[in-house]
């Protein structure tokens, strides 16, 4: 019998891309350190926080100057970072630093960011992000 589209399985990396992504939102919303809301989330986690999420928001915190110099520089004109909703500059940041450091392939970080925009920021943001994200990665080589 065939799954109903609630039913089908999320892979983990999703998962764990959309974790990460909860925990940089809300570091960014609270204005709170994000080693602060990770460990908060890690002590009190149901289901454990996986790895790879831990991985990558560490990244993005460590690379977070080079990332953010990057977005910033291939935004449309008359944008920054600060005018780009919260979720889409989370986002953008985390694909950044998924594609260029780490060895998840640039169009699949690209691919999972654009469909995480879909899902949870507005009408314009999959085709914002679509173009920023490309943009840098067609100027950046990555470090993996």
């Amino acid at each position: 019998m065939a799954q109903s589209a609630s039913a089908k399985r999320v892979p983990t990396r999703t998962k764990a891309r959309k974790r990460a992504l909860d925990i940089l939102f809300e570091a960014d919303l609270r204005e709170l350190p994000v080693h602060e809301v990770l460990a908060a989330a890690t002590d009190q986690a149901e289901p454990p926080v996986r790895e790879y999420t831990t991985d990558l928001v560490l990244g993005v915190v460590e690379y977070q100057g080079e990332i953010d110099a990057k977005i910033a520089a291939h935004l449309p004109s008359g944008w920054t970072l600060d005018r780009m909703p919260r979720v889409d500059r989370n986002l953008a940041r985390l694909a950044t630093f998924e594609a260029l450091h780490t060895e998840t392939e640039a169009v699949v970080a690209l691919a999972e960011c654009v469909l995480l925009a879909t899902e949870l920021s507005t009408d314009e943001s999959p085709a914002l992000l679509n173009g920023v994200l490309a943009a840098i990665l067609r100027t950046s080589k990555p470090a993996v």
